[in-house]
C-alpha cells in the first residue's frame, strides 16, 4: 500500500535545505514542467536490478522527470520502483540525482558512497543511468546489475 504524504507546501513555509520535509530531508527547490517543486530526499535505500537486459520501457527516457520514470519502470514489472512508489516517492531522474548530489556536496544530505545508485533515467533497452555518490560520477550502466537506489519525493511548492 502507498504511503500517503504531503503534496504541497508553501514557499514561505519552506525549510533551511538539509532539514526536515515531508518525511524526508529538504533538497532544494526546482521548477519540472512549469510548476515549481521541492525535492526530498526519503531516508530508504532500496537495492536490486533496475529492471531486464535488452528490454525498452517505453515512458522511462525522461531526464528530469523521476515520477513517470519510475511509474513506467513499476507498470514493467521493477520491483525498486515498485517500492519506491510505495512509500510515496520515485527513483531520481539524472537531473533529481545531480540535485541529490549536490546537496551531499553542500553537506547538506548523506548518501552511500559504497557503491551506485540507480537513477530512473533509461539510456537504451539495455542500459540506464546511475551516478556515484562519493564525486557525483554520472554513468550508464547494464539494467540487470544490482545496485543501491535512495528514493526521493517531490511536493509542489505554492505561494
Amino acid at each position: 500500500m502507498t504511503k500517503q504524504a504531503q503534496q504541497t507546501v508553501l514557499a514561505a513555509e519552506l525549510p533551511e535545505r538539509g532539514q526536515p520535509l515531508a518525511g524526508g530531508v529538504f533538497v532544494t527547490r526546482y521548477w519540472l514542467n512549469g510548476v515549481e517543486r521541492a525535492l526530498i530526499l526519503l531516508p530508504d535505500e532500496l537495492s536490486g536490478p533496475w529492471g531486464e537486459y535488452g528490454v525498452k520501457i517505453e515512458g522511462a527516457d525522461s531526464y528530469s522527470d523521476g515520477e513517470a520514470n519510475t511509474r513506467a519502470m513499476a507498470e514493467a514489472g521493477s520491483v525498486i520502483a515498485i517500492k519506491a512508489l510505495e512509500l510515496g516517492g520515485h527513483i531520481p531522474s539524472c537531473l533529481e540525482g545531480q540535485l541529490v548530489m549536490a546537496a551531499k556536496a553542500d553537506g547538506l544530505v548523506e548518501m552511500n558512497e559504497e557503491r551506485y545508485h540507480h537513477l530512473s533515467t533509461q539510456r537504451s533497452a539495455n542500459h540506464a543511468y546511475s551516478m556515484a555518490f562519493e564525486d557525483g560520477w554520472l554513468n550508464h550502466n547494464v539494467k540487470l546489475l544490482e545496485r543501491l537506489a535512495r528514493p526521493v519525493r517531490r511536493i509542489y511548492v505554492t505561494s
